[in-house]
């Protein structure tokens, strides 16, 4: 997913983060709903925000679906683009660089 911080406040890109289906797979709306209980704004059409202080809950969500193999890792790995400067060291464990 790709992401950004600004400000202390890790944005992700509005149209990676999952999107919930009626109907649709157990875990991927599971996953939605994990996302979306730690963010501090989640809109239907902007980027998803997440504080500081829910960063570390945040790594070990991403890590938990990650292991499951139900997920790909483009879902459930941030993506910063290399003018981020460097990754804080509680995301580093589910970041990479993008372009």
């Amino acid at each position: 997913m790709r992401a950004k911080i600004e400000n202390s406040v890790l944005f992700l890109h509005h149209e990676d983060v999952p999107e919930y289906k009626k109907g649709g797979s157990v875990v991927r709306n599971s996953y939605f709903w994990a996302l979306r209980s730690i963010a501090g704004r989640a809109s239907r059409y902007g980027d998803w925000e997440y504080e500081l202080e829910v960063w570390f809950a945040l790594t070990r969500m991403l890590l938990s679906f990650a292991e499951s193999g139900y997920l790909g890792f483009k879902e459930t790995v941030l993506e910063f683009p290399l003018s981020q400067g460097e990754i804080p060291d509680v995301l580093q464990p589910v970041s990479t660089w993008g372009e």
